[in-house]
């Protein structure tokens, strides 16, 4: 079983994304120049809004979350680790982690990306009030994968 979530952000002028270990999308309309984990504000969902179906799946230690980033034509994806500890109940942004810290915005842990890993391209184009980010999560258990993996003579 494969869960997905989409959220919707726009870009802002004070986006950096430098930050060497997080990735944030807030509901927050402003953005200061210390926030340089945040690649998108005045998003349309947080933690708090996610299905059922999708905390269920990411709060299990054997999910994985990939993350696809696109904006103007242009992606990324980051891969990351679901927990049995994630409290998914924050009302205003949505935090992947290259640590394993976990807080009510963490959506996922053990990220293979932080802010400041990100295509440099698609961070200008963030940098743009006008811009439109889409960031699509699915979830899925490592053991589907693994199945795949099987089902296709261990062949991608």
């Amino acid at each position: 079983m494969v869960c997905l979530e989409v959220v919707r952000a726009r870009g802002h002028s004070n986006i950096s994304a430098l930050h060497r270990t997080t990735i944030e999308i807030t509901r927050e309309r402003e953005l200061t120049p210390r926030g340089d984990c945040v690649i998108g504000v005045a998003s349309d969902k947080s933690p708090l809004d996610f299905s059922e179906e999708f905390k269920k799946c990411a709060r299990r230690d054997e999910a994985i979350i990939v993350i696809v980033l696109e904006a103007s034509g242009l992606q990324d994806t980051v891969l990351a680790h679901g927990s049995s500890k994630l409290v998914l109940t924050s009302s205003t942004k949505i935090i992947l982690r290259k640590s394993t810290y976990i807080d009510p915005a963490t959506v996922a842990i053990r990220a293979s990306k932080a802010a400041g890993d990100l295509r440099r391209d698609l961070v200008e184009k963030l940098k743009d009030p006008d811009t439109v980010l889409e960031a699509k999560l699915y979830c899925l258990d490592l053991d589907e994968v693994t199945s795949i993996y099987r089902g296709a003579g261990g062949v991608f």
